[in-house]
């Protein structure tokens, strides 16, 4: 974004930021990979449909814009629109995808309504809590990074400073569905004989109307009204604070929000338990290796056996919170948050070098030593600071990201579709850390911190870092390939989308490698 004054009009600045976005991806996705990128300083220019484009850039590979783009129209350069780069987004890749242009045009009005919805609601007092609902733009390298399925949305909406009770439901003993620790779920209020409480997200009941008349009215389950304190969602929508049980809750909303239908499928709920099982001793050997590595488990789910879209549907995983994994006087802040333009740290080189030693090592460890892909995307991963405001831990979350390396594990007991979804191959495995890693998250780290300047000293000292772990490993082969500067694959999300494909489908595009 080229940065609107901070009382600009909402839409204004939706189209400021939904234009980037669009921009960037054109520029990853379209135009580079047909050569159709050049610099011409102080321009970088691109080709889109025969269009000549142009904007002033910084940030190397996040790719921030600090001018307004244009395109050139019979020799004059004009301010670009949105609703024309879609179009000629759409001559460029041709054929038919009616969905295109109205899922950019939605993200753009949801980006709207939720910066009015900011300006009459306050952040939530908790400074985690707060970093949780800043994202407002979502990914910067998504043509739609803000659309969702669905109506209402808005109330439960993080990024619009929402809270609300859950609804609890109990569900009677016969046809409970549970596995590993539930426990805390108990404490959210009580039930009566020959049930156990359930809590559900208002929006997921909503959705699922239909699907519960049945079950309501014969009795398997009964409304226990909602919970007393007012759970706060974070910046994966689905995913709620219950303050009264200090623990997260992942639930099952089954609506698109921007490439996946956002919902706990069966396997996924078993493969929650399973992997948190096994990860114990991973991160415990983490943890003793790179001090200050930190793991949100989720060591159990609950919901209803009625039928798999209700199974699905009425799911909760429960989930550890980050202020009960974190040392007293640390403060876990969300790394999405931390990518916004901001003031940056009087230290910013030292500050970066802690950063990448919290974040990069124990990631890098986890495929080479252990044959674990974490997901290290910035909404996936808390850092926790210090008094001082120096990164000191690094805490990973979301069990539905985190995949075993195939061949390096065990997996004979678990049924088929459990243990396909918790794999990678080895290739497949590499290029999903790396991308997360370096891509999605440091890149944008460095962009922040540098501003408009070079981002050229903080890679220098990334890989002073990494180099440093790579000799204390034996430099093995994929830690070389990454420090001698090989391409990095960055995920493309427009052409999925352009395709409309599911997002396990999307593949990668070679991007520059900043540490060569």
């Amino acid at each position: 974004m080229t940065g609107l004054a901070v009382d600009a009009p909402p839409s204004a600045v939706a189209e400021e930021a939904s234009l980037a976005a669009l921009l960037r991806c054109c520029v990853r996705e379209v135009a580079g990979p047909r050569g159709q990128v050049w610099h011409a300083e102080p321009y970088v220019l691109l080709r889109v449909a025969d269009t000549l484009l142009r904007a002033r850039t910084y940030g190397g590979l996040a790719l921030r814009f600090e001018s307004a783009p244009e395109w050139l129209e019979r020799g004059s350069w004009q301010p670009l629109s949105t609703d024309l780069l879609v179009r000629l987004v759409e001559t460029e890749l041709g054929g038919v995808n009616d969905e295109f242009a109205v899922q950019v045009g939605a993200s753009r009005n949801a980006i709207a309504a939720l910066l009015t919805a900011r300006r009459d609601t306050p952040p939530p007092a908790d400074p985690w809590l707060a970093s949780e609902q800043g994202l407002v733009f979502g990914h910067p390298f998504h043509p739609s990074p803000k659309a969702r399925g669905g109506t209402g949305w808005l109330r439960y909406a993080p990024e619009a400073h929402a809270s609300f009770p859950l609804r609890l439901l109990g569900v009677r003993d016969d046809v409970l569905a549970e596995a590993g620790d539930t426990g805390p779920l108990d404490d959210l209020g009580p039930a009566p004989h020959g049930y156990t409480v359930l809590p559900a997200h208002p929006w997921q009941l909503d959705l699922l109307a239909a699907d519960l008349a049945a079950p309501l009215a014969d009795g398997r389950l009964i409304d226990l009204g909602h919970s007393t304190r007012l759970a706060v969602p974070t910046s994966s929508v689905r995913t709620v604070y219950e303050p009264q049980i200090d623990r997260c809750l992942k639930f099952s909303l089954d609506v698109r929000i921007t490439n996946c239908v956002r919902k706990n499928s069966w396997y996924e709920l078993a493969g929650a338990v399973e992997l948190t099982r096994r990860l114990g001793p991973v991160f415990e050997d983490l943890s003793a290796r790179f001090p200050g590595t930190r793991w949100l488990p989720e060591p159990g789910y609950r919901s209803a056996d009625l039928g798999n879209r209700l199974l699905e549907g009425l799911s909760a995983i429960v989930r550890a919170s980050p202020w009960s994994v974190c040392r007293p006087g640390v403060t876990p802040l969300l790394s999405g948050a931390l990518a916004i333009p901001g003031s940056p740290p009087a230290e910013p080189v030292r500050w970066w070098r802690a950063y990448v030693e919290r974040v990069a090592l124990p990631v890098l460890d986890a495929y080479l030593s252990h044959g674990v892909v974490l997901e290290p995307h910035l909404q996936n991963v808390l850092v926790g600071v210090d008094a001082a405001g120096l990164p000191v831990e690094a805490v990973f979350r979301d069990m539905e990201g985190t995949k075993l390396v195939a061949g390096r594990h065990d997996l004979s007991g678990l049924p088929d579709r459990v243990a396909d979804a918790l794999t990678y191959d080895p290739a497949d495995g590499w290029d999903r850390v790396v991308y997360c890693l370096m891509v999605n998250h440091l890149a944008e780290i460095a962009a922040s911190l540098a501003g408009p300047g070079s981002t050229r000293e903080l890679w220098t000292a990334a890989r002073e870092v990494l180099a440093g772990y790579a000799d204390s490993v034996g430099r093995p082969r994929p830690l070389s390939d990454l420090l001698a500067g090989v391409p990095l694959p960055a995920k493309a999300n427009l052409s999925v989308r352009w395709a409309r494909s599911a997002d396990r489908a999307a593949g990668y595009v070679p991007v520059t490698n900043p540490l060569a």
